[in-house]
């Protein structure tokens, strides 16, 4: 665990040209212990995808966009550490999981800390920043879906203000699984 001091890492939004570094990132956190439990893709399925993919997929969450947002933690050395994106969702379109949406919101997805980096307090600046985007959007509330048995995860939403709204997800392809809703309200 390193010991430095949250403030002596860049949080900002990613550009579209920085795509080989999300990616990176991206594949680092599929490789992660948690990974089958914490996001839908595979390691597998995300090397696979060639690199319009991964350009795409800045593109549409840079520094500018209005519908998504990947925020990094950046180390002193220029190191990407640690990622979430935040997707603004409109009241009457359906989600990911096929639910209605009733409220603009935000949907912190992708949360990754790499394990050296954890314990600093990255996590809880990287939420800051995708609070304070969501809210300038106008978002009356911020959402995520979390794993059911993934405690750490849940732990920490819960120690940033993030609540259960007793929404349960099944998780597609794999029966008897499910995932959680968490939400913050706008203050």
């Amino acid at each position: 665990m390193s010991t430095t001091n949250p403030g002596a890492y860049i949080i900002r939004s990613i550009r579209a040209d920085e795509w080989p570094a999300a990616k990176e990132l991206r594949l680092a956190a599929l490789r992660d212990p948690v990974a089958p439990i914490a996001y839908l893709t595979t390691y597998e399925e995300a090397v696979a995808q060639p690199d319009a993919f991964w350009q795409e997929r800045a593109a549409g969450a840079c520094e500018g966009a209005e519908k998504a947002q990947t925020i990094i933690a950046e180390g002193p050395d220029g190191r990407w550490v640690g990622t979430l994106t935040v997707l603004v969702e409109e009241p009457g379109t359906t989600d990911w999981a096929g639910f209605p949406v009733e409220r603009k919101q935000g949907h912190v997805v992708a949360v990754f800390v790499r394990p050296e980096e954890r314990g600093i307090g990255l996590t809880e600046v990287l939420f800051d920043a995708a609070l304070q985007w969501s809210w300038a959007r106008g978002a009356e509330r911020v959402r995520l879906i979390v794993h059911e048995e993934n405690g750490r995860a849940q732990r920490f939403y819960r120690k940033v203000g993030f609540v259960p709204s007793g929404l349960t997800v099944p998780l597609a392809g794999k029966p008897g699984e499910s995932e959680l809703e968490f939400v913050l309200e706008r203050p």
